[in-house]
């Protein structure tokens, strides 16, 4: 008895449309597959991009906190002179003079 539409080598058509249907499903998944890897790629490429702008930045901001390192303990140096010095009356005009400008500005910001 034969089936309608499956003529006399019925059988081999079932195996190859399945075997069809099986091997669309895989390049699907293979596309699918390659995208996934092209996006973790440009990811990482950005990452990488990222990483090295990060480290230029500290980079940069070491040099910055060391320069800025050296002019404060040379000003400190110069503040311990003029202590040790006999320039110490200047020295007391000079706070004097700091604090009466902090206590004009404490006076100016209460007002308002």
């Amino acid at each position: 008895m034969r089936r309608a539409g499956l003529g006399d080598g019925g059988s081999g058509n079932y195996v190859a449309s399945g075997y069809s249907v099986y091997e669309e499903e895989n390049e699907h998944l293979q596309e699918e597959m390659r995208a996934k890897a092209s996006a973790l790629k440009s990811l990482s490429i950005e990452i990488g991009t990222e990483i090295k702008y990060q480290n230029k930045m500290l980079d940069d901001m070491d040099t910055d906190f060391d320069s800025t390192g050296g002019l404060l303990g040379a000003t400190i140096g110069r503040v311990k002179q003029l202590s040790r010095g006999s320039q110490t009356k200047l020295l007391c005009y000079m706070l004097l003079f700091c604090f009466f400008v902090f206590f004009i500005l404490y006076w100016f910001i209460k007002l308002r």
